[in-house]
């Protein structure tokens, strides 16, 4: 829709310029006496051609630089963007009356230049001192103590705006965050981008009955989040037509938002925290909240499978935590007694290394 909407103001401006400037270059190439082409009609008509093919290289460098601006002013607060605008106008406003004064003064390059300098000097001027000096101006216009509660509004603000938890597929389909949100240990507002619901349909319209199953799960999981929990649950509807994968385009949507974004996917995770992106792991709190174990503590397992090195056997606790066993291939299928020797915990997940407790009173 952007491109649509620069070609068009590259049609009228060059319509426009063609209907000024094309009869005052006929006159160098001789054509001025062609009443075909010394025709206002026709100018306009040339001038929109000529310009229309410049789209075709100009466009994407316009576009380009609208979407950085329009992120720009996302980031920027509110009051910078109002303090720096009022300041603007009262600027031009300054310009305009001085350039009005000048005008009088009959001097033909006076009244040309003039006006131009003093537009651009004070249009800056202006915005300058709105911007730098908009803590004063609120402090002008509010009553005692003002100042601080804008400040405070400002930062609340701006709080809630990182309080908003932008939900990832892996997330929606895991299930979890259901209870999560129920419990109430996950506050603001939940986000549920509209490119991760397309994912999640097509998901759920697969072949495969697996695929299938998983994206009805998480559909499920959405309505039962929007409809049955007192959180509240917000769509984002817009999308970033420049990034194909629906991971990216989560990340660049809480960076233009502060959001935090809530996964479970490890690998997300990581990308998040190289680019500075907030994120909230699932599988982190539930991680959090098992049991601590230390090394030298005496547990209960059942050895259920052999390990991937030598005399390795496999347990698992009640909650997945997997338990690997030195020596303890001899035990598969027993309840043997075990000493931890060493606990490893990663965002993937958590894994304990014991030994019998048989070997440590043998040796």
């Amino acid at each position: 829709m952007l491109k649509r909407i620069i070609q068009a103001c590259f049609l009228i401006v060059g319509g426009t310029l063609g209907i000024v400037l094309i009869p005052w270059l006929l006159p160098m190439i001789h054509a001025d006496d062609i009443a075909l082409i010394n025709n206002p009609y026709v100018t306009a008509i040339l001038g929109a051609i000529i310009f229309y093919l410049i789209t075709f290289w100009a466009v994407e460098y316009v576009v380009n630089f609208m979407k950085w601006l329009e992120e720009q002013l996302v980031k920027a607060p509110i009051t910078d963007i109002v303090f720096g605008s009022i300041g603007l106008l009262v600027g031009l406003l300054a310009a305009y009356i001085i350039g009005s004064a000048l005008n009088a003064i009959q001097f033909p390059i006076l009244n040309t230049v003039a006006p131009i300098l003093l537009t651009l000097l004070f249009g800056y001027l202006g915005f300058q001192v709105g911007f730098k000096k908009r803590d004063e101006f609120l402090n002008l216009f509010s009553k005692a103590g003002g100042k601080r509660k804008i400040q405070d509004s400002e930062q609340e603000l701006e709080e809630q705006n990182r309080k908003m938890k932008i939900l990832d597929t892996s997330v929606i389909i895991d299930g979890r965050i259901a209870d999560i949100c129920q419990t109430g240990f996950l506050e603001g507002v939940i986000v549920i981008p509209q490119f991760v619901l397309a994912e999640l349909q097509h998901i759920a319209d697969s072949s495969d009955a697996l695929k299938r199953n998983r994206g009805r799960r998480g559909l499920d999981i959405l309505n039962r989040i929007q409809k049955e929990l007192s959180i509240k649950v917000e769509m984002y509807e817009g999308d970033f037509e420049d990034i194909q994968e629906v991971d990216s385009k989560l990340v660049k949507l809480a960076k233009v938002s502060n959001g935090v974004v809530v996964t479970n996917d490890f690998n997300l995770n990581k990308v998040c925290e190289f680019q500075g992106v907030p994120v909230l792991n699932i599988n982190d709190l539930a991680n959090a909240v098992k049991p601590v174990v230390l090394p030298g503590e005496e547990m209960s397992v059942q050895v259920i499978k052999d390990g991937k090195e030598q005399n390795q056997g496999i347990a698992y606790l009640d909650d997945g935590t997997m338990i690997v066993v030195e020596g303890g291939r001899d035990y598969i299928g027993k309840r043997i007694d075990v000493l931890v020797t060493s606990v490893l915990q990663t965002s993937a997940g958590r894994m304990i290394f014991a030994k019998p407790k048989l070997l440590e009173k043998a040796l």
